[in-house]
């Protein structure tokens, strides 16, 4: 039988709380910095042309919210680790949660409105409807952008509320020692969890999913298509379609598998010191800075951005 009680103090063993902290911080500085860049280019193209592009004002979205999280999951895990007793304090626990939460939802429709965004604006098809899409997506980005951010921060308030309510049972044997211990569950309302997340990350998932499909398959028609042209293999179109179906299906597996160690690692189904849960902050922690990157290597006006910083930087070391 459970009971109410506070959380004991317990840490990872020094060595791996080390390698993690290691791991998930070197995963969220290149996050930072590949956001940062990216967050610095648009905002700099806003300022000299008064005015920013549909793209680049998702991206912008995007790389601030990127930077948040990244910013706060290194202070989330440092905090958990070294301060257990602290950070399970019911109030600094759930607005850490809120917080963690919200920041994650932004992140997830972001990258669903720019896959949304790219779908619209690459995909080659005839229907009406995606036409009258086509023409009025500058439009409407911006509307769905804000509704992103308000649906984020309204289902991430949810996590504020308390449903997440900390039990224990009473001490045991432990089979490896003479000692006991205490174990940390965590009782959950799993109709509210899944509804909250369902709302908060399904639906940005779906979108996501069937962006990237769609896009995938409208540029392996269009690649098909020109190789029955009989157009060389090393035509830059060629290749440029290629690439670009290669970007696209490595954003379609780094958002799916963060969404799942999201959903695992807020249902509490893994102790905290388990080598699942922190599996799943790696992943979560990897996403963004691999996510960017990749936008950056994909993009060709970040690309090219980056190819004048790498010279910017050259030519000031050589002097």
């Amino acid at each position: 039988m459970t009971k109410t009680c506070s959380p004991p103090e317990y840490e990872l063993p020094s060595s791996h709380l080390i390698l993690t902290l290691t791991i998930i911080g070197i995963e969220c500085i290149i996050g930072i910095a590949a956001n940062g860049f990216i967050m610095a280019v648009n905002a700099a193209e806003w300022i000299q042309n008064k005015a920013v592009s549909t793209g680049g004002r998702i991206l912008l979205f995007l790389s601030v919210s990127r930077i948040a999280l990244q910013s706060f999951m290194m202070l989330d895990i440092t905090l958990s680790s070294k301060l257990p007793r602290f950070y399970n304090e019911d109030v600094i626990y759930n607005t850490f949660k809120a917080s963690s939460m919200f920041l994650n939802y932004c992140s997830l429709w972001f990258a669903a409105c720019l896959s949304f965004f790219y779908f619209v604006k690459i995909a080659n098809l005839s229907h009406p409807l995606f036409l009258k899409l086509k023409w009025r997506i500058a439009k409407l980005m911006p509307r769905l952008l804000w509704l992103s951010l308000f649906i984020s921060l309204a289902y991430g308030s949810l996590f504020s509320k308390g449903i997440y309510t900390i039990h224990c049972k009473d001490s045991f044997l432990s089979a490896s020692s003479n000692s006991t211990e205490k174990k940390l569950f965590a009782e959950i309302n799993m109709a509210n969890l899944a509804l909250f997340y369902n709302l908060g990350v399904f639906i940005p998932l779906t979108v996501f999913i069937v962006a990237a499909t769609l896009l995938i398959v409208s540029l392996r028609r269009h690649t098909l298509h020109m190789e029955s042209n009989a157009t060389g293999s090393g035509d830059p179109s060629m290749e440029a379609h290629m690439g670009a179906i290669k970007t696209i299906s490595y954003f379609l597996i780094l958002y799916i598998f963060n969404a799942v160690a999201l959903f695992l690692s807020m249902s509490n189904i893994f102790e905290v010191k388990s080598y699942w849960n922190i599996l799943c902050k790696i992943i979560m922690a990897a996403y963004p800075a691999g996510h960017s990157v990749l936008l950056i290597l994909g993009n060709p006006g970040l690309r090219r951005a980056w190819k004048r910083l790498q010279r910017q930087v050259h030519l000031y070391l050589k002097e």
